[in-house]
């Protein structure tokens, strides 16, 4: 057992040591606070090592959106040019973090389906303090609706209404919504 421990030590590491020569950086399942906390520390090294282009692969339905804000400042934070890439699907506190690269930097894979919502919360205690979280959250939902405006093109009343349910779209969709610049198949499409 203590053998393929290893094994899959030594796996992983090799699997990293190539994403970071290759510049790429995954955003792959639930965004928390472990998986900002790990991009960012990312993109700052790939930042230190060179000014070149960094790939950030997106499939993420999403978490939590402090978390997914942390990625998307450290994304502009770093200046690095970034290709976004979605991927399986790319979700809630995800679309932030893909929001964050310029819209001639925003592709997807063929299969890619994107979802737009507002945050939801899970409110307790006491009543003053449900109502500031109540609050919170319609700060946080208006946000939202103008970072998707600003990037997508569409208007904020648009925006504002297209979140107020679940908002599935295929990837031509999220190309006629404005979410991304084209749909690609390859890695040399990025060029």
């Amino acid at each position: 057992m203590s053998e393929q421990k290893d094994d899959n030590a030594v796996r992983s590491n090799f699997l990293e040591e190539k994403a970071f020569q290759s510049r790429t950086v995954l955003v792959f399942g639930t965004i928390n606070d472990k998986q900002a906390a790990d991009v960012s520390k990312r993109l700052i090294a790939l930042a230190a090592e060179s000014a070149d282009p960094v790939t950030v692969l997106v499939s993420s339905p999403g978490g939590h959106v402090e978390s997914g804000d942390v990625i998307h400042d450290m994304i502009r934070f770093t200046e690095l040019p970034v290709n976004m890439v979605g991927s399986g699907w790319v979700g809630s506190a995800a679309v932030t973090v893909f929001l964050s690269a310029p819209k001639e930097k925003r592709v997807c894979l063929p299969n890619t389906r994107f979802l737009i919502h507002q945050p939801s919360g899970g409110c307790g205690g006491q009543a003053s303090d449900i109502a500031i979280q109540a609050r919170e959250i319609v700060k946080v939902r208006e946000r939202i609706a103008k970072l998707i405006a600003a990037q997508t093109g569409q208007s904020l009343d648009k925006v504002t209404n297209d979140i107020d349910r679940d908002y599935w779209m295929t990837a031509e969709e999220a190309l006629e919504y404005g979410l991304i610049s084209r749909i690609i198949e390859r890695q040399s499409d990025l060029r």
